[in-house]
């Protein structure tokens, strides 16, 4: 069904956007410093290609973003940081509306010439956005003629801008590239991926990740489970964790994942040994020890020396990965070896012809900082929307571009 949808959404590479006022939906929602300087342009990057495309065949491009969760019109979580920073990416000015809908913006917007581009302010500063307000997305519908989504990030979301509107555009909505860059990555996951196919799911939290890997049990041939999650697993084998996060509300739910994966003849892989602390923090003396004897006064951090050799192994051998969480704290350099290693054994397979995804806040950040993004087949720009579609699960924003 998912691949359904993808096959019959419209894309852009045909339509004529001469003369033509475009509203592009973009996902401008980057981290800002205390400064409000960029921290990380990698999603206006990614929606450079759409945005040119457009100007260059002599449309008009108005962009909509939303930034974080403003309260009364924050203006520490203003875009006008970002319509700057487009602008040098751009190599050309980009013009900056201090709002997204009203009498001033949409002047602002009929005053713009063929080629131009500019920035309307956040759309979260209105709290009809998330609501999905029909008199907003109606609004905002009116400042232009053509309209495309191209924020995979908030595909799962049904607001105003992102799926509302789209009822303005009966024959004049469309995905944008990125958008249809990703729905097509993750189709090459979820449609004939090349055996063995293993995903890596880390992270702190078995209950975020319940219905995904339940999803790939279907699907993988072995599943990782690295991170804090480990510890809960361990725990429902059996095993003594000391102080390790643990989800005892879970216990039981990993054991269920632990038969499904036996059931299903899915190679489930936890870690053998781990990295341990007296508490959370960088300066704490550490050790290692077997995962299921760490001692009662110690915390486990990072999987240890022979997890990662164990890890390395069976991605080495993959032929299609999946990435989604850390194998440790990576923030700390401590407790950092384990994400490290296994994000470099990903880009090892990858080198040797394996199709790598990487997909996730924490992963995509680990990814980032020890360098290993242009070594991987594709990063996803949005974490749980990404989550949502390899679940199984419809995601409205796309559903409203049919």
């Amino acid at each position: 069904m998912l691949l359904f949808y993808f096959c019959i959404m419209q894309g852009i590479k045909k339509v004529k956007f001469k003369d033509m006022r475009v509203l592009i939906r973009v996902d401008f929602n980057v981290p800002l410093d205390k400064a409000q300087h960029i921290t990380d342009a990698s999603r206006i990057v990614a929606a450079i290609p759409t945005i040119k495309h457009v100007i260059d065949g002599g449309g008009i491009a108005i962009l909509i973003s939303h930034l974080g969760r403003p309260k009364n019109k924050d203006p520490k979580l203003s875009l006008k940081p970002v319509a700057k920073k487009l602008s040098q990416l751009l190599n050309k000015d980009v013009g900056f509306s201090e709002s997204c809908i009203g009498e001033k913006t949409f002047s602002e917007t009929r005053g713009l010439q063929t080629g131009e581009v500019m920035l309307l302010e956040n759309l979260r500063y209105h709290e009809e956005e998330v609501s999905g307000g029909i008199k907003f997305a109606e609004e905002l519908a009116s400042l232009a003629d053509i309209y495309i989504n191209d924020a995979f990030g908030t595909a799962h979301r049904s607001h105003a801008s992102t799926h509302t509107i789209t009822g303005f555009f009966q024959k004049t909505k469309f995905c944008g590239f990125l958008l249809e860059k990703e729905i097509s990555n993750l189709n090459n996951l979820l449609t004939s991926p090349d055996k063995p196919f293993t995903a890596i799911i880390g992270g702190a939290k078995v209950s975020s990740k319940i219905n995904l890997i339940l999803s790939l049990l279907k699907k993988v041939d072995k599943i990782i489970i690295g991170g804090g999650m480990a510890y809960t697993f361990i725990k429902a084998k059996g095993g003594d964790v000391g102080m390790s996060m643990v989800e005892k509300n879970k216990l039981n739910v990993a054991k269920h994942i632990l038969k499904s994966a036996k059931e299903k003849k899915v190679d489930l892989v936890l870690p053998i040994d781990s990295v341990n602390a007296r508490s959370f923090n960088n300066n704490s003396p550490v050790g290692t020890s077997l995962i299921c004897s760490i001692p009662k006064t110690k915390m486990g951090l990072d999987i240890g020396p022979k997890s990662i050799i164990l890890f390395k192994k069976h991605i080495l051998l993959s032929k299609t990965i999946l990435w989604n969480g850390p194998m440790g704290v990576f923030e700390f350099p401590k407790f950092a070896n384990g994400t490290q290693s296994v994000g470099e054994a990903v880009c090892s397979s990858t080198s040797n012809g394996a199709f790598s995804l990487i997909g996730g806040g924490d992963s995509v950040a680990a990814a980032k900082k020890f360098g290993l993004t242009k070594e991987v087949s594709y990063i996803s720009t949005g974490g749980g929307a990404m989550l949502k579609y390899l679940e199984g699960k419809g995601l409205p924003a796309i559903k409203a571009l049919l």
